[in-house]
């Protein structure tokens, strides 16, 4: 496990085995059933060159006020946690990242991204995001036709989820603050 404050490495890895793109992420609990991480403002994305571009390519840090990843061993989405304006404000909406049950490494963890991602609102709708993405990603082999169904079938399965119980988390963590030391342009000056 690693510790509050901690800096480890994010990596999103395809299914050809290539990471094409990695950046820190400051641990902010990990523990058996969460791990927890934060994407503060300003940090660096490493991009591996390869045969295609990431879609945040044309970025080469993290905009905003920065993104909670709270993710539970073994699930195949992160719920990321989103502030707007000034004074910081949850957006409302709690973004379902739909991607590879995360993987420890010695550095940190991997994951790949599954292009399909859920919108929790406050009224409790869920919209789908990027849908009609995935059938892109199957057109230019990034997935299988037989991967894209199985992760409709997951989309599916947590909206049924959501239904029926609600969500998992903490509504808390909207509210939920990042230490300033943590900001990674402090920690590199």
């Amino acid at each position: 496990m690693w510790s509050e404050g901690e800096l480890i490495l994010r990596r999103e890895v395809r299914n050809d085995g290539w990471a094409w793109v990695q950046f820190p992420v400051v641990v902010v609990r990990d523990d058996p059933e969460l791990l927890a991480t934060y994407v503060p403002e300003g940090t660096p994305f490493t991009f591996a060159r390869g045969p295609e571009p990431h879609p945040w390519s044309n970025q080469d840090c993290w905009q905003g006020h920065g993104v909670l990843m709270l993710q539970r061993p073994g699930e195949s989405y992160a719920v990321w946690v989103f502030w707007d304006g000034p004074d910081r404000e949850f957006t409302g909406t709690w973004y379902l990242n739909l991607q590879e049950p995360f993987r420890r490494t010695p550095e940190g963890y991997d994951t790949q991204d599954l292009e399909l991602d859920l919108l929790l609102r406050e009224d409790g709708r869920v919209v789908r995001k990027d849908d009609e993405l995935l059938d892109l990603r199957v057109h230019e082999g990034r997935f299988t036709q037989d991967q894209a169904d199985e992760i409709r079938r997951e989309a599916r399965r947590i909206e049924a989820e959501l239904a029926a119980r609600g969500h998992w988390w903490d509504a808390y963590w909207a509210l939920w603050e990042p230490d300033p030391a943590w900001n990674l342009e402090r920690r590199a000056a």
